[in-house]
């Protein structure tokens, strides 16, 4: 992979307060444990020998979802030139798992970094053409100033947090 569009990615991503955490594959249990504040819940991770600890729960109720401090989804790709993960949507979950809690773990292969937004629709357009459209863009924590002062977490995580996969 080429060093631009992690060097832009990781640019991106201080911009908008997202930390970009890099490691292997095999350091990655190491690497996520002093991210997880529980009760976490996560969906299962599609990356070979990655998976999640058995603290985070991967099969949440709603229950589990509102109390959930964690929440730990791969991102499907990132938008270099945004700082932006692509949550794809499907029958675990990913869309609640990345949206109520606090903090939102996004686990990104590197392989699987975009260099702009052309690239990502480019994407996207594949992704509804093979029936798995269903994508959440995030960008940064959820904020908005609609009724004055800038309030973080009002629409979702406080706090986000990239996890590259540097080997995949």
């Amino acid at each position: 992979m080429s060093t631009e569009p992690l060097a832009t990615f990781e640019s991106s991503l201080t911009d908008v307060g997202v930390e970009l955490v890099r490691t292997p594959a095999e350091g990655f249990e190491s690497t996520l444990a002093p991210l997880l504040e529980t009760p976490a819940v996560g969906t299962p991770l599609p990356f070979e020998g990655v998976s999640l600890p058995d603290a985070v729960e991967t099969d949440p109720t709603v229950r589990d979802l509102e109390a959930a401090r964690t929440g730990v989804t791969a991102a499907g790709y990132g938008i270099a030139d945004y700082g932006s993960v692509v949550v794809q949507g499907g029958a675990d979950g990913e869309e609640p798992v990345s949206l109520y809690a606090d903090e939102h773990v996004a686990v990104l292969a590197a392989g699987d970094l975009l260099p702009d937004m052309d690239a990502a629709f480019d994407r996207l357009a594949e992704d509804v053409r093979s029936g798995t459209g269903q994508a959440v863009i995030a960008t940064g924590p959820s904020a908005t100033a609609d009724m004055g002062a800038l309030v973080k977490g009002a629409h979702g995580p406080i706090d986000v947090t990239v996890v590259l996969l540097e080997d995949r």
